[in-house]
C-alpha cells in the first residue's frame, strides 16, 4: 500500500528524522530563485559520533527526493545542539515541487503553514 500525501527528511538513508524542524522562505523579488532555511533543535541524527556521517538531507515524497548538502551543525558549550540545511531552487518549476513537499510534510507532521508575507 503506497502512503500518498505523506513525506519524510532524513539525514541518513533509510533513517526518518522524527524531530520537526521550524522551516523559513525566502524568494527573490521575480520569484524564481530561493531558499528554504531548515533548523532542528536536538534532532536524532545529531551525535557526537555522527557528525561526520552527515552529508546532507533528503526531503523524501511520493514524488522522489529533494537533495541539499548544505547541512551544519550549531553548538552550545561545546555540544551539539541543533542541525541547519538550506535548500535552494532557481526555478518557479522547483519552487512549486518544493512547496508541495513541504505542505505533504505538514500535513503528515500535524504542523500548520503560516504565510508571514505583508503584501
Amino acid at each position: 500500500m503506497a502512503k500518498s500525501n505523506s513525506a519524510t527528511i532524513q539525514f541518513f538513508r533509510g533513517v526518518d528524522e522524527p524531530a520537526v524542524p521550524e522551516i523559513r522562505l525566502t524568494r527573490s523579488r521575480d520569484g524564481r530563485a530561493g531558499q528554504a532555511f531548515f533548523v532542528f533543535e536536538n534532532p536524532d541524527a545529531l551525535t557526537k559520533e555522527s557528525m561526520t556521517e552527515i552529508k546532507g538531507m533528503l526531503l523524501i515524497d511520493e514524488e522522489g527526493e529533494l537533495v541539499t548538502r548544505e547541512v551544519n551543525a550549531r553548538f552550545i558549550n561545546g555540544e551539539p545542539s541543533a542541525l541547519e540545511a538550506i535548500y535552494t531552487w532557481k526555478t518557479e518549476t522547483d519552487f512549486e515541487r518544493f512547496m508541495r513537499f513541504a505542505k505533504r510534510y505538514a500535513n503528515s507532521h500535524g504542523m500548520g503553514y503560516t504565510d508571514k508575507s505583508t503584501n
